[in-house]
């Protein structure tokens, strides 16, 4: 029994460090990258960002982004 309890424990432990950290959206694709070989990072997870931010791979390193707007905006 204790066996059981420990096995489930462990299981937990690891859903738990997996778990987002609420936000439900993934980072945009990058299409062009800087040629620096080291370029800086802001961040390396989500968990280092603010509130409602996601640590994503940008143009030249890793740095926290707003959510996108859910309708495009357009300029016409």
């Amino acid at each position: 029994m204790k066996s059981v309890a420990a096995l489930l424990l462990v299981g937990m432990l690891i859903l738990w460090t997996d778990l987002p950290t609420g936000s439900t959206w993934s980072c945009p694709p990058v299409h062009i990258t800087c040629a620096m070989h080291n370029p800086p990072n802001k961040c390396f997870l989500d968990r280092q960002c603010p509130p409602y931010k996601k640590c994503c791979k940008g143009f030249c390193g890793r740095r926290c982004i707003s959510r996108p707007p859910s309708i495009p905006i357009s300029y016409v």
